[in-house]
């Protein structure tokens, strides 16, 4: 077979099994026997092998699982994947319908109603009829590139027939029979069963492994077509049918509703027919049919007007409340924590679920070995709702707090309706602050987490923050441990020793200070260039600084004067730790931003919003979440809502991004 004969015959082969892939994994009907499918897959990989320079990237050989990834570049999303606001009830949705009417000045609403889908928030992005990337939600502004792990799901095209650039959004998520298959095989190997399935599928999407998602049989849903418009497109429910034109798998329980009472309809229907749906949903979504009413509808900082979500009541179960015990945090406050029956709720198995304090306990009138209800707060958290005092037997009994710390028996100490232990040497109060200390947004030692600071607390490696620095001493000594090797512990200890060149904001926050969260951290980094001048300031240097104050200044002063976190302080420097801000940013006076408050809003291009914040800030001026009159500069990118509206009703000077980059572009380059 010639060369030529080769790249035409692949072409056939992968245009055949994109065609079966649709009609098996979106259309749930197949037009051939799997031993033919399998046998066309067999010929391309054979042909693959032969002709190593034809193979398309996106072939349907590639879609099984690649290469181990080493790490997840990160892509900023073209436009912001905002959240969207909840509904919890009718009058809710009402109000959502009354405001959407009075903006748009009509007296009736074309909606479509779409069930919300519990999954992993994705974007695709398409170009010349081709799967470009694919990324993750993120944090809204910039998101993960899963293309490869994403490419494993069947059911979505790599080739579609519209050339035009698009950008389509949905959830990826694990249907319910899928969570079963794979359960069962975690069992069967001697593995936990993973909680539920949104979780099992957002960790095989992060997973740098494709071959973990190929073999989870995730799937996925596609529910917004970002630039419809741009492809004169401007009803949704059109722009859902386009997807289903171009081989997307849409959801086609969604309906178009007419009104307010249709909306209501809507979650009635639903939330009788949610259990038997093949896959978790946990609410429904509500947009404006009409694209076209999206400027006028706008948006507020986080959230599009012309949508909302609507979010089913939690679901609440009965479990018995078998014990309450206290835990003791890395500031000493004491929390009471309940001890359940296992009972799945939302998903998930739970068998605790904190009390929050003395007070919520006798308020509640639980009494240990009650039967209570139990629910996920904002299906998250979970949360005793109430005892069922009408089952109770008599051999139920009271829970009071302790008089004394169960770790070092040291009296507790009431303030303000919270217990605390203020024992400095406690041993739960220590741990807590290692575990804090080597956290990802403090000094980010990968691989210490708190189930392995407890082990080694416990086996005496660990006694207090700068013992973290002396693990190599104790390296045979782990390696006597179960499940460690020389390979692991090396790359522990090679996480710690790298830790100690985190610039000084890292350092400052692990150190937990009280009063000193991310953001006070980096401004006092950013302020005083070094630990030692930090040391040096007197209250008069720190209350200057915004949002600290006369409480946060002396609380950071106390901390430096006490003998203990001296002593702490030295040892960190006996074993090199960086004590100065490594920002290459500096205070330029001639700066148009300098000591002006800006706020940021909308879809930024070049940095983030947060990068932009540390760049202003760097050169002396200050960012605020908020317009107020005292704002100086509002910077806007793409998609800015009602900040911008505020800024023009006050006056306030308005930019757009490139003006704020041409001011900043002597420095920047």
């Amino acid at each position: 077979m010639s060369r030529e004969e080769a790249k035409r015959r692949m072409e056939e082969l992968i245009a055949l099994l994109d065609r079966y892939n649709h009609e098996y994994y979106v259309l749930n009907q197949s037009s051939v026997s799997d031993a033919e499918y399998d046998s066309l897959m067999q010929e391309l990989k054979a042909l693959e092998e032969e002709w190593p320079g034809l193979k398309d990237p996106h072939s349907p050989t590639s879609r099984v699982g690649g290469e181990v990834q080493s790490e997840f570049r990160k892509i900023p999303h073209k436009r912001l994947m905002l959240s969207l606001g909840n509904c919890f009830n009718e009058e809710d949705i009402r109000a959502f319908d009354r405001r959407v009417r009075e903006l748009l000045g009509v007296e009736v609403v074309d909606y479509v109603g779409e069930v919300k889908i519990d999954g992993l928030g994705m974007s695709l992005v398409y170009e010349g009829g081709r799967l470009q990337y694919a990324v993750t939600r993120g944090d809204g502004v910039t998101g993960e590139d899963v293309t490869q792990n994403v490419m494993t799901i069947r059911s979505i095209p790599v080739r579609v027939k519209e050339t035009r650039s698009f950008e389509v959004r949905g959830e990826v998520y694990m249907p319910k029979r899928s969570l079963e298959e794979v359960n069962r095989e975690q069992l069967a190997q001697g593995k936990p069963p993973f909680a539920n399935a949104r979780n099992c599928a957002a960790g095989s999407i992060r997973n740098l492994d494709p071959k973990v998602a190929a073999s989870r049989k995730l799937d996925a849903f596609w529910y917004y077509l970002v630039n419809a418009r741009e492809l004169g497109i401007h009803v949704h429910s059109e722009a859902l049918d386009f997807l289903d034109e171009q081989g997307f798998r849409t959801n086609h329980e969604r309906r178009k509703l007419h009104g307010v009472e249709a909306l209501l309809d809507y979650v009635r229907e639903y939330t009788e027919k949610r259990p038997s749906l093949p896959y978790d949903i946990d609410g429904l979504v509500f947009k404006v049919d009409d694209m076209d009413a999206y400027d006028a509808l706008g948006y507020t900082a986080k959230e599009p007007r012309w949508a909302t979500a609507y979010k089913f009541p939690p679901e609440e179960v009965v479990t018995r409340l078998r014990d309450i015990f206290v835990t003791i945090g890395r500031t000493g406050r004491v929390t009471p924590n309940a001890v359940l029956d296992p009972v799945r709720v939302a998903g998930s198995i739970v068998q605790r679920a904190t009390l929050n304090n003395e007070d919520f306990v006798q308020e509640k009138g639980l009494l240990i070995g009650d039967y209570v209800t139990l629910h996920k707060a904002a299906d998250v958290i979970p949360e005793v709702v109430a005892p069922l005092k009408e089952r109770r037997d008599g051999t139920e009994r009271e829970w009071r707090m302790p008089e004394e710390c169960p770790v070092c028996h040291m009296p507790l100490t009431r303030v303000k309706g919270l217990h605390y232990c203020l024992n400095p040497e406690c041993g739960s109060r220590k741990i807590e602050s290692i575990i804090h200390f080597a956290s990802r947004n403090a000094m980010d030692i990968d691989g210490l987490g708190s189930s392995i600071v407890e082990e080694f607390f416990g086996e005496g490696f660990f006694t207090d923050i700068p013992s973290v620095y002396r693990l190599s001493e104790h390296a045979q000594e782990i390696k006597e441990l179960d499940g460690w090797s020389d390979k692991s512990i090396n790359s522990l200890i090679d996480a710690i020793e790298k830790s100690k060149g985190q610039s000084l904001e890292r350092l400052l926050f692990g150190l937990g200070i009280k009063e000193v969260g991310e953001k006070t951290a980096r401004m006092l980094a950013r302020r005083f260039k070094s630990l030692d001048a930090l040391m040096e300031a007197k209250e008069d240097d720190l209350i200057g600084i915004p949002d600290l104050g006369p409480v946060g200044a002396k609380s950071i002063l106390e901390w430096f004067q006490n003998p203990d976190n001296q002593r702490i302080i030295s040892l960190l420097r006996e074993y090199h730790v960086n004590f100065a801000y490594l920002g290459s940013d500096q205070v330029d006076v001639n700066s148009y931003f300098y000591r002006k408050t800006i706020v940021l809003t909308g879809s930024l291009e070049k940095y983030t919003r947060e990068e932009m914040s540390e760049i202003l800030e760097g050169i002396g001026a200050k960012v605020s979440g908020s317009v107020s009159k005292k704002t100086d500069i509002l910077i806007y990118g793409p998609g800015a809502g009602s900040k911008l509206e505020k800024a023009r009703a006050l006056g306030i000077e308005l930019m757009d991004e490139k003006t704020a980059l041409d001011h900043l572009g002597t420095m920047r380059g």
